[in-house]
């Protein structure tokens, strides 16, 4: 049984699968409960609210940064923030349950910093850029401009990767959850 109190934070550029990767993990019996992070951005119409994301409008997540609510936060684009609300971990532990986390990497750094120890942070790395900047186009999801700009975040977020506990390379999506569900596994001592 996996011990409260400890925390799994996965975090990757975008699109190298670190989404999937953490709904593989919830489904392996660790113990492990999604942190739902807080977003000041507009709520897609496919989103539900405290299930996806708790939508908090800008000035509502400005306080609330002020009276420390938050164990991390950052403004990812002017007036757009994201973070994690201590009452969410607060909720998670009380159950008995494990964190997990499914942020981007500079929120990985900062929520590591904050838990030490009490966490371990991996970072899922695409074999290549280019690579990933395959599954990129293969989405269909972005403009020529909107793809630029993420592969080149990406390729920055990628020389972060040493800063994390473990780096699971996602080469094919079946070995990568296998490795982290053994980094996982052995972390929370199941």
């Amino acid at each position: 049984m996996a011990t409260p109190g400890k925390c799994i934070i996965i975090s990757a550029p975008s699109g190298a699968g670190k989404t999937t990767i953490v709904r593989s993990l919830l489904k392996q019996g660790l113990r492990l409960a999604f942190s739902v992070s807080a977003t000041s951005r507009a709520k897609r119409s496919y989103e539900v609210d405290g299930q996806d994301y708790f939508f908090i409008n800008a000035e509502e997540f400005r306080r609330r940064i002020e009276r420390d609510a938050f164990i991390e936060w950052e403004e990812v684009y002017p007036g757009q923030y994201y973070g994690t609300l201590r009452s969410e971990i607060d909720r998670i532990w009380s159950n008995g349950n494990s964190a997990i986390f499914d942020v981007d990497v500079i929120g990985g750094i900062d929520l590591k910093r904050h838990f030490g120890d009490r966490a371990l942070s991996i970072f899922i790395s695409p074999p290549s850029v280019s690579a990933l900047e395959e599954r990129l186009r293969a989405r269909g999801t972005e403009s020529e401009e909107s793809l630029r700009k993420r592969v080149d975040k990406a390729a920055h977020e990628m020389t972060y990767a040493p800063q994390f506990d473990a780096v699971v390379v996602n080469d094919t999506l079946e070995h990568a959850c296998a490795e982290a569900h053994a980094l996982v596994a052995r972390f929370l001592g199941t």
